[in-house]
């Protein structure tokens, strides 16, 4: 007898601590949950699709990754998605608020959004598409999806040196805070926004800046209130800079740049690559996506933006190739609606011939 209550216990537990299976199939599945990818997500969902949203990392994981005490260089209203408002008390919203932001919108819409699955593959023909990722753990997941939309961004990948030393723990593509940098000589490898940000706050929280640019002087793109205080501080000698110039080795302990002046070996303990990024075009290629021999830009409808192969669609940043200043939140945000037009007419077509003659 005592057995028997044993048995049945255990089974009503088992049931109680049961969950139900997460969903595997849907209308649609976009990879990537940054911004553009979300408003996908909500323009899919609002003409009555079923979506199911990939993310290799967290929600809008690129931006999670952005300098910690960074503002946003645009006003609010431009990285509404949703059609819900983005409320700040400053003109200019920082990265603490946006994240904020965009999980209230997550939250709204009550997007199935499978966070830290990283999509490897993409099979199949229009209509009936096999997706396999993978999460933390390295276990796979399955999905089925009628459409595709890539939204994956191009935060991730950092362009490289290709220089002896790259690998070394010192060298990062990515610049965080301040506080770990104090008191260190820190090499600042560009001449666009990130750049010039990273080395003023770096100064102005006890490091020791060296600025390396290849041209000759900061790309006409950093910002008009930035420019001149970076312009200042080299000009006063508080930030040291090399223009015209290129890292040629980077060691334990020191740096080695080619300089108009002939080389130069400089003490270093820290170095922050911070020379661009760039979309993931080898994943873009595995699903057969064409792209521009120049400016890989992906072969898509410009009005659909379905790219050549039929039934996957392409947002955000990756439209534009290698050329990212092209398109950020402000304009991506509007790929969704172009894309769940099509849809809606490719998925519905008997609502999509109503609202025609209509």
């Amino acid at each position: 007898m005592p057995d028997f209550f044993a048995a049945e216990e255990l089974d009503t537990l088992a049931k109680t601590k049961a969950k139900p299976l997460p969903e595997m199939r849907s209308d649609v599945l976009v990879i990537g949950a940054g911004p553009t990818g979300l408003a996908c997500a909500i323009e899919a969902q609002k003409v009555g699709l079923k979506v199911i949203v990939l993310d290799k990392g967290c929600l809008v994981n690129s931006l999670f990754h952005y300098p910690a005490n960074m503002s946003f260089f645009t006003t609010p209203e431009l990285l509404e998605i949703g059609d819900i408002p983005f409320t700040t008390a400053q003109q200019k919203p920082t990265r603490e608020e946006a994240l904020e932001y965009y999980r209230k919108v997550a939250e709204h819409y009550h997007l199935d959004l499978r966070q830290y699955e990283w999509v490897k593959t993409v099979m199949g023909a229009d209509g009936e598409y096999s997706i396999t990722a993978t999460d933390r753990t390295g276990r796979p997941h399955d999905y089925g999806t009628k459409k595709v939309i890539v939204s994956t961004g191009y935060y991730d990948l950092a362009n490289q040196l290709c220089i002896p030393g790259e690998d070394l723990p010192k060298v990062s593509h990515y610049y965080g805070e301040p506080h770990p940098y104090y008191d260190s000589d820190v090499l600042v490898i560009g001449g666009k926004n990130s750049a010039a940000i990273a080395s003023l706050d770096l100064w102005r929280h006890g490091a020791r800046v060296t600025l390396v640019h290849r041209d000759a002087q900061l790309h006409h793109h950093v910002k008009y209130w930035i420019k001149p205080d970076i312009e200042n501080r080299i000009k006063n000698g508080e930030i040291e800079a090399y223009f015209n110039s290129s890292v040629q080795e980077i060691g334990i302990d020191h740096v080695v740049l080619a300089t108009p002046g002939g080389p130069m070996r400089l003490k270093n303990d820290f170095v922050l690559a911070l020379i661009g990024y760039h979309p993931d075009y080898d994943f873009l290629r595995s699903m057969g996506i064409e792209l521009s021999e120049q400016q890989c830009r992906p072969v898509c409808d410009p009005v659909t933006l379905e790219s050549n192969v039929p039934g996957i669609y392409v947002a955000g940043v990756i439209v534009a190739g290698s050329r990212t200043n092209e398109i950020f939140i402000e304009n991506g945000r509007f790929h969704g609606k172009q894309i769940a037009e099509d849809l809606k007419r490719k998925l519905h077509p008997s609502e999509g011939l109503r609202s025609a003659s209509g």
